[in-house]
C-alpha cells in the first residue's frame, strides 16, 4: 500500500485523491472532445461534470456516514476527512443523478442523449479511482485479494465495450442502460470479494442488493427502448 504519495512540509498528497482527480479530468477532458458528436455544448459539460463531482462526492460520503453512523456518531469530525477514502458509490451515483436530472430540466437538455455521451467515461473514471483504492489499501479483498484492481480491470473492459457500441448506438439511452448494466452485474460478483462491507441479507451486502434492482430496472428498459427502436425500424421499411 502507498496511500500517501508525497510529503511537503505540512502538506500531504495521499495516492487516493490524487487518481480520483487524474480520473475526474481525464474523464472530463474526453467527454468536452466528444460532445459535439451529441451535439451537446462544451460548456455544458464542464458545469455538469463539476455538478457530477461535487454532488457525487457528497451522496458518496453520505451514505458511507450512514452505513457506519455507529463510528461516526463517536467521532463526528470523521465525517469531513476523506484522504483515506470513505465513498459508497451508489450514493453518489444517486445524488449525481438526482442533480443531473435538475441541471438537464433547467437548461433544456436531453437525459438520455447526455447521459449516453459521458457513461463510458463515468467508467474509466472509476476504474482509475478503484487504482486509489488500491495504493490506499481501502476497499480490499478477502485473505489479500486485490479486489480493487479486479475491479478497476473489469471498469476499463466496460469502457472500452461502451465506447465501441457509442460509436453505432441504436437508440437513445442504449450506452447509459448498458453501462448501469454492466456495471450492477460486475458490483454483485466483485462484492463476494470484498473483505470491507458487512452482510445486510444472508451472504449479500447493501451494495448487491441496490445492484440487482438497478440491474433489473436497466435490463427492463434496455428492452423496452430497443423494441421500440427494432418497431420504429420495421415501420420504417
Amino acid at each position: 500500500m502507498h496511500p500517501i504519495l508525497l510529503k511537503l512540509g505540512p502538506f500531504t498528497i495521499y495516492s487516493y485523491g490524487v487518481m480520483v482527480a487524474i480520473g475526474f479530468a481525464v474523464s472530463t477532458f474526453l467527454i468536452y472532445r466528444r460532445a459535439a458528436r451529441f451535439d451537446i455544448s462544451q460548456d455544458k459539460v464542464i458545469d455538469l461534470a463539476i455538478l457530477i463531482l461535487v454532488s457525487g462526492i457528497i451522496g458518496a460520503r453520505l451514505l458511507y456516514v450512514l452505513i457506519n453512523r455507529s463510528f461516526y456518531l463517536a467521532n463526528p469530525l470523521d465525517i469531513i476527512k476523506l484522504s483515506k477514502g470513505g465513498l459508497v458509490w451508489y450514493g453518489g451515483f444517486a445524488a449525481a443523478l438526482f442533480a443531473v436530472i435538475i441541471y438537464l430540466k433547467n437548461n433544456a437538455l436531453d437525459f438520455w442523449e447526455v447521459t449516453d455521451l459521458i457513461a463510458p467515461y463515468i467508467a474509466l473514471a472509476q476504474g482509475l479511482g478503484r487504482i486509489g483504492c488500491y495504493l490506499n489499501g481501502c476497499c480490499y479483498g478477502i485473505n489479500g485479494f486485490p479486489v480493487q484492481l479486479c475491479a478497476s480491470a473489469s471498469l476499463f473492459i466496460i469502457f472500452i465495450i461502451l465506447l465501441v457500441v457509442q460509436a453505432k448506438r441504436h437508440f437513445v439511452g442504449e450506452i447509459f442502460l448498458g453501462y448501469c448494466i454492466l456495471y450492477s452485474l460486475k458490483r454483485f460478483v466483485i462484492e463476494f470479494f470484498r473483505g470491507d462491507n458487512p452482510k445486510i441479507l444472508s451472504v449479500f451486502t447493501l451494495s448487491q442488493i441496490t445492484s440487482v434492482i438497478i440491474f433489473i430496472a436497466a435490463l427492463a428498459l434496455f428492452i423496452y427502448k430497443a423494441s421500440a427502436w427494432k418497431k420504429r425500424l420495421s415501420n420504417s421499411k
